[in-house]
Order: C-alpha cells, then sequence, then structure tokens
C-alpha cells in the first residue's frame, strides 16, 4: 500500500513538472498612474530576461501593455512577482498554454524571437495623429463580464434588470477590431444590430465612430477586442461625445476570457485572431468563417502572413492560389479602385516619383503611376520578409505656383537624400497649365518662363501650372506667351483664389490611382492648397486620406469660413522668421495659416533661409522628429 502511495507521489509529481515546463502565452494590461518609468523598465528588463521571457512589452506613464510567451512556469512566476507591486492590483493576467513558436518567420513578425521593452507614448494608439490629445481613459465604458456580456446578447432587447440598461434603447454591437481579425471570427446574435468598421488599423477608429455617430447616438452600445484594451480608449472616445452616448459598455477580458467560459463559442463564430506566434484561436466550433481572397473557399489561416500589395495588410490566400499568384489587393483597397491589374510587374527606367498629369487625365494611359507604386509596393514586399524595418511614410508633395513636378524634385533633392531612410518623396504637377511671361528686358539665357518682349523661345521651355488661379485664368488656352505687369506684383498670391475644385479633383485622383499617401508637403502655393485639404479632411474621409501635413512657407487663401484652431489635422510649419529674407511669401502671411490649425497638434519651425525649405541641422533634425511620430503606425 505504502509502495502504491509513493507511485502516486510520483506519477503527480511527474505530471506536474511536465505541466510547469508547458510553453504559454501571457497577456496583460493595466492603466494605472506610473510614478517612474524608468525603474519599471528595469524591473521588466531584469525579470524577463531571468525567466528567459519574449515578447513585447510597452510602458507609458498610463500604464503598461504586455504580451509575452514562455514556460508556463516562468510566466507564473512572472505574475506572482507583479501581485507583489500594488501597482498591479486587479491586472486580469491572461495566461494560456500552448506549443513553442516553431514556424521562425510568423513568430519573428510578432515579436516572440526576442523580448522588446519599449516606453510610449500611448499603450494603443487611437488616433493616426499622435499629437492629438487621447480621450480620458477614465471615462471608459462599464465592464461587462463574459456571462453578463452573453447574457446581454440572448436577452437583447429585454435584458433591462441593470439601471443602466434602458427599455427604450436598443442593442447595437461594435467590433474594435480590424478587417483582417473580423474576417475569421466574430460576434453574432440573433437580433442584434452588428456593426464591423472594417478598418484597416485600429487608429482609423475614430473616424469610422463619428461618420457612423448617428447609428450610435440613445442606444446602448457593446463593444468587444481581442482582450479588452482597444475597447478601453474606444469606449472612452465614444463616450467623450456627450449626451447620447453615455450607455457604453465592453467585454472584460475580451474574446479571448468569453472563449473560456464559452468553449463552444457561444454567440462568437468562427476564430479569435491574436498577435503572437498562434495566429489564431478556435473554439469547439470548427466551422470556418473567413475565405480566401482570390477564389472565395473557405479559409481562415493567415501562417503564410499575405500581405496586400499596396496597403500591406494581411490578406487570406489560400496554399492553390498563393502558389499561382504572388501579388494581392485587398478589399479596401480594391473599394477604392486599385485593381490586380494595375500592379505591374516589368522592370523599366520611368521615373518613380514624379507623376506624369497626362497619366492622370480621364481614360489615359495610367501605366507610369501604377509603375511608381508597383516598386515601392515590391520593395516593401521584399523588406517585410527579411528584416522587417519600418516601412517609409509616402509623402505627396506639391509644388509651387508657376512650378510643376519635376522643379520642385530637383529643388528638394537635399531634403530627399536627408529624408531617405525615413520617407518617400512624390511629386506631382497642378492642373491648371500657365502660360509664359516675357519683359521689355534682356532675354533670359537661361530660359525660364520670362522672355523679352518680341523674342520667341529658342528652346522649348517646361510648362508651369498652378493649383490656385486668378479670376481672369483663361485656361489651357492661355497656357502660352503673354507679357508681364510691370512692375511685379509682390503678393500675387493674394488674388490667386479660384479652380480650387479642379485642383481638389487633381487629388483625389492621384490618391485614387497612386495612393496611399501617409501625409502631404505642400510648398508655397502647395502649402495653401494642402491646408485647404486639411480644413475639409473629413469630409473627404475615403477619397483623401492622409495623417498630417507639412506646410512650407505656406499662406491662408479662402479660409474664411475656417475659425482658429479648428483644423485638427497634425501639422509641420515651416517658415522664414521676421529677419528670414522670404521675398515671396511674408512671415505674417504663414504664422496667420499656422492660426488656423490646432495648437496641440502643430509644430513650427522659423528659419532665416529664405524662400526654401531648410535641410541643414538643426532644422532637418526637428523635421525629422515630426515624421518620427507616424512612422509607429506602419511598423
Amino acid at each position: 500500500m505504502a509502495d502504491q502511495t509513493i507511485q502516486h507521489q510520483v506519477e503527480d509529481n511527474k505530471n506536474e513538472t511536465e505541466e510547469e515546463q508547458d510553453y504559454g502565452i501571457l497577456l496583460y494590461y493595466k492603466y494605472t498612474t506610473i510614478p517612474n518609468l524608468q525603474n519599471l523598465s528595469d524591473f521588466y528588463h531584469s525579470n524577463c530576461s531571468s525567466l528567459s521571457l519574449l515578447g513585447r512589452v510597452r510602458l507609458s506613464s498610463h500604464g503598461v501593455n504586455v504580451t509575452v510567451g514562455g514556460k508556463l512556469r516562468a510566466l507564473k512566476k512572472h505574475i506572482e512577482a507583479l501581485e507583489t507591486n500594488s501597482l498591479f492590483g486587479g491586472t486580469d493576467f491572461k495566461l494560456a498554454s500552448c506549443r513553442e513558436p516553431l514556424n521562425d518567420q510568423v513568430a519573428k513578425e510578432c515579436g516572440f524571437t526576442s523580448l522588446s521593452i519599449r516606453i510610449v507614448k500611448e499603450l494603443v494608439s487611437l488616433s493616426s495623429y499622435p499629437l492629438l490629445k487621447s480621450p480620458d481613459i477614465s471615462n471608459a465604458g462599464k465592464h461587462l463580464s463574459a456571462a453578463d456580456f452573453h447574457s446581454v446578447l440572448q436577452n437583447a432587447g429585454k435584458f433591462q434588470e441593470e439601471e443602466s440598461f434602458g427599455s427604450d434603447k436598443k442593442i447595437v454591437l461594435v467590433d474594435a477590431r480590424n478587417l483582417y481579425e473580423t474576417r475569421i471570427g466574430k460576434f453574432h446574435a440573433p437580433n442584434v444590430e452588428t456593426l464591423d468598421p472594417e478598418i484597416r488599423q485600429y487608429s482609423d477608429l475614430p473616424s469610422w465612430i463619428d461618420g457612423n455617430s448617428e447609428r450610435l447616438r440613445g442606444n446602448n452600445i457593446l463593444m468587444y477586442c481581442t482582450g479588452g484594451i482597444r475597447c478601453e480608449m474606444a469606449s472612452a472616445y465614444i463616450r467623450s461625445k456627450g449626451a447620447g452616448f453615455e450607455n457604453v459598455f465592453q467585454l472584460f477580458g475580451g474574446i479571448q476570457r468569453y472563449l473560456e467560459q464559452f468553449p463552444d463559442g457561444g454567440f462568437f463564430k468562427g476564430k479569435n485572431f491574436v498577435f503572437d506566434h498562434r495566429v489564431s484561436v478556435g473554439s469547439l466550433d470548427t466551422d470556418t468563417l473567413g475565405s480566401c481572397l482570390l477564389c472565395s473557399t473557405a479559409f481562415d489561416d493567415y501562417s503564410a502572413r499575405s500581405r496586400c500589395s499596396y496597403c500591406r495588410m494581411l490578406v487570406l490566400i489560400c496554399d492553390s492560389c498563393r502558389e499561382q499568384e504572388s501579388l494581392y489587393v485587398c478589399e479596401l483597397c480594391q473599394g477604392n479602385g486599385k485593381l490586380v491589374a494595375s500592379i505591374s510587374t516589368t522592370e523599366d527606367d520611368m521615373s518613380e516619383d514624379v507623376l506624369s498629369p497626362v497619366a492622370l487625365e480621364a481614360n489615359s494611359n495610367l501605366n507610369q503611376i501604377r509603375h511608381s507604386f508597383s516598386m515601392s509596393s515590391r520593395n516593401d514586399q521584399h523588406a517585410a520578409t527579411s528584416t522587417k524595418p519600418m516601412r517609409k511614410l509616402r509623402i505627396l508633395c506639391l509644388h509651387g505656383f508657376r512650378q510643376n513636378a519635376s522643379s520642385f524634385k530637383g529643388r528638394t533633392a537635399s531634403l530627399a537624400k536627408k529624408l531617405k531612410n525615413m520617407a518617400e518623396l512624390i511629386f506631382v504637377d497642378a492642373p491648371h497649365e500657365l502660360p509664359f511671361i516675357y519683359l521689355h528686358s534682356p532675354p533670359d539665357q537661361n530660359c525660364e518662363s520670362v522672355q523679352s518682349e518680341g523674342s520667341l523661345p529658342f528652346i522649348n521651355c517646361n510648362r508651369k501650372f498652378a493649383w490656385l488661379v486668378a479670376a481672369d485664368y483663361n485656361g489651357k488656352s492661355d497656357a502660352e506667351w503673354k507679357m508681364a505687369k510691370v512692375p511685379f506684383d509682390t503678393a500675387p498670391y493674394q488674388q490667386q483664389t479660384e479652380a480650387f475644385d479642379e485642383s481638389l479633383q487633381r487629388l483625389k485622383t492621384i490618391f485614387l490611382q497612386a495612393g496611399p499617401f501617409d501625409g502631404i508637403l505642400g510648398f508655397s502655393q502647395g502649402a495653401a492648397m494642402a491646408a485647404l485639404v486639411c480644413a475639409q479632411q473629413r469630409k473627404l474621409k475615403g477619397e483623401i486620406d492622409f495623417k498630417f501635413a507639412i506646410l512650407c512657407s505656406g499662406f491662408a487663401v479662402n479660409m474664411s469660413e475656417y475659425s482658429e484652431g479648428s483644423i485638427s489635422c497634425p501639422s509641420l510649419h515651416i517658415f522664414g522668421n521676421t529677419e528670414g529674407n522670404d521675398r515671396q511669401i511674408e512671415s505674417c502671411a504663414s504664422r496667420h495659416l499656422v492660426s488656423f490649425f490646432d495648437r496641440g497638434c502643430s509644430v513650427i519651425i522659423e528659419h532665416d533661409l529664405g524662400h526654401i525649405i531648410p535641410t541643414r541641422s538643426p532644422y532637418i533634425d526637428e523635421i525629422k522628429d515630426f515624421l518620427r511620430q507616424f512612422l509607429q503606425f506602419n511598423t
């Protein structure tokens, strides 16, 4: 009998040892004030390294967001160490056992081949505009346990035991995740309106909320995401809208806790996408919700990490289709007019970053634009499969009055060179062709756009364009030679206020055919044009999408309907100071333009170098600092 007891103890210890050696994933977050970030960072470096934990640790003054993997024994020791710190009281530690990472490519892309500990401004970036103030997390929606969340869905329209659920309010279910996540799994409950924002990235969610606020107003809003953290910020954003948006609830612990409570899946159909080497986690329900982008066969495996050749979002491509095709276009890019056939596979010597105005005419050949983007797409694709660096920002550049894309590219060559590791500059001509002008002066031997009276151009001069023109502009028929007004008007931009709609249409076409772009850079009149686009950014959502604007030697045109600080687009303003020797645009004109932008998301660089974009220190360093805030959204 004693021998049997000893044998049982040995087997129990053996089973316990095997269990403790299993691999696992630990997810947790906690919003709390961190008094000393560096001390906490040092703790994570020491603790995670000693326990051989790998993954991502994000720390901010507002709290922590952690996803790490390792042996279950090590993960439990990590939790024990945290629980001795009062900062982590009440933290929901979500620990799941799983196999060790086998696919090095997937593990590397998900960050599970190393330990990454970073101090960041935000634990999750709700907005594409990192300079804007985030909503107050203390105003987040009410937490519902998995059981309560299930009960609400099960009794939709009748769940009124809680005082906060009004009898006159319907339930609206909002998925706070990205499209590639919702493709393979989502909640579905009878008699519940479910809203899938179909966003490319989490930072697109505020714009979707703004555009669908009437569908949310006055209802009981239920939200869910993978583990809960995205709902914290998103629910706070909804509630910040005030009256009619008070009743917001979120699934505590996210889909992960729900599937633990309801292993058969409950109201969740499909698989839960996760940001680690597991890729996705299913329930006992084996139905496949996703389908191959190309052949529509039932398919929900992202292990191959296939991506859209335009925007780099994950797409579902089955094994058979992946053997036949290597370039894909996601649903969102297809919806914006981008086609698989548009992605060129032919190399040629065509310029990659100057978009021809001829190519943008209706029914014209688009090969030049398509080639330009396909080249950068292939470069991105190659980078993604190697060391996965940050994707460069794509910035559309708008030239000044009486310039063209080619000349502006030449003038900004130094800027492009110094930003080559973080940004790609793409240049385009404005739509309004201008006449060449001549004076009663000796001919200009360099044949710019000014010739002497009576003389004809003896070599071909490059055409000049404008985004805005004077009221007496006669269109293309006016694009010949004419005598200049004497003396020259020192502030001609004040009279160039017409034809904005045509220029806006040109930009819509460019974004459709050559986008996406992360930002817009405008110089002089190009900055005035860019500012007008910034002012209409929300109205133009879906047609002209960008995250920031760089306005160089800018000035305000047709801005009378906008008030001070009313433009919330993150912006960098570069212009000459009072002694800056800018003979074209006075410093006060550029400052006046700045006044229309929200001070909380605008940066100013003043210099003394004239009518140029400065590229020497410290100016170039300040430009890079501004751009770095947007690179994190392209990892």
